[in-house]
């Protein structure tokens, strides 16, 4: 058991001021080059633990989109704020994931589109939300490149979920979330193809594939 210093350094570890300020000094919201050519295949994604699941030509040919990872500040601690996608959706109905969609043509690049999702979906204003940096891209095995944008929210934000994207909106403590014995490192049979994944069991809630994988770049470049 943790003595009282030691609980208060963990608490600390994972406050709000204290992500917040790894962040900024961790990651940048100037995106390289690399993350946006269709020709450069990211350093992260599904084939990291799947390795030739994808080739040059599918890393060219994905749709790239962008999510928000957004931070929560509470006084035990920052949480991250996440959602389960609607069970009437035709793509990863029921899952777990971060509010983010497709860049749209219309939109003025990730930034841009990630706020916007966020807004369609979870009725987030983008008043409540302090951008702070990207994290690496991820290729998904579906055919995404993800461009997932870390931020603060205002403690005062307010959620109006769409039920047709949203079945609902939850927090999870970063202090679980970026504690590594919580990843797991699982797999399961995919159309004749045994597919590698993280997971993370928190409550009743399992966080897993794409929305894990994140997570888990998260810890790396904020924790490592």
């Amino acid at each position: 058991m943790l003595n009282d210093s030691a609980t208060q350094e963990k608490a600390g570890l994972y406050s709000a001021e204290e992500v917040s300020r790894r962040a900024r000094a961790r990651l940048s919201l100037e995106l390289p080059g690399s993350a946006i050519d269709p020709a450069h295949k990211p350093r992260r994604g599904d084939h990291v633990l799947n390795p030739g699941i994808v080739d040059e030509t599918f890393a060219a040919q994905a749709t790239p989109a962008a999510v928000l990872i957004p931070i929560v500040p509470r006084a035990n601690g920052a949480h991250v704020l996440l959602t389960q996608r609607a069970t009437g959706l035709r793509r990863h109905p029921g899952q777990i994931a971060f509010p983010g969609g497709r860049i749209d043509p219309e939109d003025d690049g990730p930034l841009d589109a990630a706020l916007r999702e966020a807004g369609e979906e979870i009725g987030l204003e983008r008043h409540a939300v302090t951008p702070l940096g990207f994290l690496d891209p991820y290729l998904t095995h579906s055919g995404y490149r993800i461009l997932p944008l870390v931020a603060m929210l205002n403690p005062s934000f307010s959620l109006i979920c769409n039920p047709d994207e949203v079945a609902e909106a939850f927090e999870v403590p970063m202090g679980f979330l970026m504690d590594d014995s919580n990843h797991r490192r699982e797999s399961r049979m995919r159309e004749g193809i045994e597919r590698h994944f993280y997971s993370m069991s928190y409550r009743e809630r399992n966080i897993w594939g794409v929305t894990a994988g994140i997570l888990r770049n998260l810890h790396e470049r904020l924790y490592s």
